[in-house]
């Protein structure tokens, strides 16, 4: 086991240099005068002697090849430049913020296996049936929904016609659960639709799938309660494929909960991505682009992990 995450580990680093070098490029050749940026004036009043001072007090008047290494350098030791736009380090600004994201990603993801695993269950156990073909219906409207209307619906509905729950903001657990639930609702209902969708239509392929194989049918002839055939034999076989998407879907949350978190005011890093992105704050873009990137392989490398706990029969040392 640890062989292979230290193989999967090292396998990363050329695939995070690749990384670093398509973001550090594309920001290079974005139109927008970094100085300009820097000091706040983009009518061209920056003197000569200005500009002088402000590009090497950055490394602006560096070649490209030696900035993108010393962004690389300095990467590895934690330091991912300075913000342009509030002189503070980025490092330290993306990690205030992601809290917020992981807490919004995590109860999101939490929300959608709520709904998701006892309805695709449901729609596999009455296959063909009324209840199979509501919950199919339910999974079609909720991936064809985009994220942002259904929040923006939420809003409206819960906050500005009923006033239940607030709009904009955030609280902590420590203000209370009521308080804390009551501000993460709905964000976390808003990005828990297309994902509890997509996972009943896997589950429910996947349980369909399961409840024809010899084993199931084996375990029930031995007299078997249905429901420790369901949750102890056939559920944990069919969630292998089901644990790939629910991968994929919590490395999207982390970078694609951008706008959702924009219309309800959520302090995490999607929101500060989106007023970089309208400032054209440069290191802050490259250090947020470049933490989701390795937040998104650390996933991936927990989800294989989670293959060999699920199904003892993966062997992950001697995969390639």
């Amino acid at each position: 086991m640890w062989t292979y995450i230290v193989r999967r580990l090292l396998q990363a680093i050329p695939t995070l240099l690749i990384i670093s070098l398509l973001i550090f490029s594309l920001l290079y050749i974005t139109p927008g005068d970094p100085v300009d940026l820097i000091l706040g004036t983009e009518d061209g009043t920056v003197s000569e002697e200005q500009r002088a001072v402000v590009e090497e007090q950055w490394g602006l008047d560096k070649p490209f090849l030696v900035r993108y290494v010393d962004f690389v350098v300095n990467a590895c030791k934690g330091d991912l430049g300075t913000s342009y736009a509030t002189n503070q380090d980025v490092f330290d600004s993306v990690m205030t913020r992601m809290p917020a994201t992981l807490k919004l990603a995590a109860f999101s993801m939490l929300l959608a296996l709520m709904v998701s695993v006892p309805l695709g269950i449901l729609a596999a156990l009455k296959h063909n049936s009324i209840w199979d073909s509501l919950a199919t219906a339910l999974a079609t409207v909720g991936v064809s929904l985009p994220k942002f209307w259904f929040g923006l619906v939420l809003m409206i509905f819960f906050s500005l016609r009923l006033g239940w729950l607030p709009s904009t903001g955030s609280a902590e657990l420590s203000e209370g659960l009521g308080t804390f639930l009551s501000y993460i609702i709905m964000p976390a209902a808003s990005l828990a639709l297309g994902m509890a969708a997509t996972q009943t239509r896997m589950i429910r392929s996947s349980m369909l799938d399961v409840l024809n194989q010899d084993y199931v049918r084996y375990a029930r002839s031995k007299g078997l309660r249905e429901r420790v055939v369901i949750w102890g034999h056939a559920l944990k076989n069919a969630m292998i494929p089901v644990i790939t998407v629910i991968g994929g879907e919590v490395g999207g949350l982390l970078g694609g909960a951008v706008v959702t978190e924009s219309i309800f005011s959520w302090p995490g890093v999607g929101r500060l991505m989106m007023n970089s992105i309208s400032k054209r704050d440069y290191p802050m873009i490259q250090g947020i682009t470049l933490m989701l990137c390795i937040s998104y392989l650390l996933v991936n490398l927990f989800i294989d992990i989670v293959y060999a706990w699920v199904d003892p029969r993966i062997r992950l040392d001697k995969k390639s």
